[in-house]
């Protein structure tokens, strides 16, 4: 069975007051469907901003991000845990640090705790320690924390559900005529270094930490498939049809 890891966005699981309730349960029912097919390691953001729909402190803050991201992990642990109870999947919630992969010993042992995880038939939820952490211990995004998790996991493949349709030949915003790239065998320098552009006020990427990721998956030879989040047709249609329509697809193979 391939193993794969789906890395969803706050703009994704959350509006500005409230959980996404609607496009949760649909992500959750496609990663129902998706584990009867694959190993699935679910990469959630979202503590953050769950945190926010209980009390609205300033997340520029250090300290008041902090506060919601220690209020909004258990919100959103709980919310993924009512969803997942409908189609009977246990859950199991594990937070990274970048710390945790600078060394054979750190890694072996979450790669320890995935694998009887999933061997229990258990779906991992990952997500980033920003709490009692130091900004030099994070990745500071989930979207490279997705592909050090898929990398080191032996997954087969990283599936980033975002707020965008893929990656465009340019910028959609500034130009109407933007078109999807629909595959991407190799990304550019300057492709590194745009403007970083997050959607959401409590998303911490944007296009270019989600090329970091591409890219880091492409140097280890594994594939990356960027879609929308919002409406998961693409991703369906990828990862149980084998049908790819709409969405980037980063990948060496020919």
């Amino acid at each position: 069975m391939k193993r794969i890891v789906v890395k969803v966005g706050s703009s994704v699981l959350t509006e500005t007051t409230s959980i996404a309730k609607q496009r949760m349960l649909n992500l959750v029912g496609l990663i129902a469907e998706a584990r009867e097919k694959y190993e699935v390691i679910l990469v959630s953001s979202g503590a953050v901003a769950a945190g926010y729909t209980a009390v609205q402190l300033n997340r520029k803050v250090p300290t008041s991000k902090k506060v919601l991201a220690s209020l909004g992990q258990p919100i959103l642990m709980s919310s993924y845990k009512k969803l997942f109870d409908i189609y009977d999947v246990t859950i199991s919630q594990i937070l990274l640090t970048e710390e945790d992969f600078d060394s054979r010993v750190h890694t072996q042992i979450v790669q320890d705790i995935i694998e009887r995880t999933l061997r229990n038939d258990i779906l991992p939820i990952v997500n980033e320690n920003d709490i009692s952490t130091t900004p030099e211990q994070l990745f500071g995004d989930n979207d490279q924390l997705s592909a050090h998790v898929a990398h080191h996991t032996g997954a087969d493949l990283l599936v980033i559900l975002s707020d965008i349709d893929g990656y465009y030949d340019s910028n959609p915003q500034d130009n109407p005529n933007a078109i999807i790239r629909k595959t991407v065998k190799k990304i550019e320098d300057n492709e590194l270094e745009q403007k970083h552009t997050p959607n959401s006020e409590f998303a911490s990427g944007g296009i270019v930490t989600k090329l970091k990721a591409a890219k880091y998956m492409l140097d280890n030879g594994l594939e990356m498939f960027l879609c929308n989040g919002y409406d998961l047709s693409a991703a369906r249609d990828y990862l149980l049809e084998g049908v790819h329509n709409k969405g980037t697809l980063f990948t060496t193979k020919k």
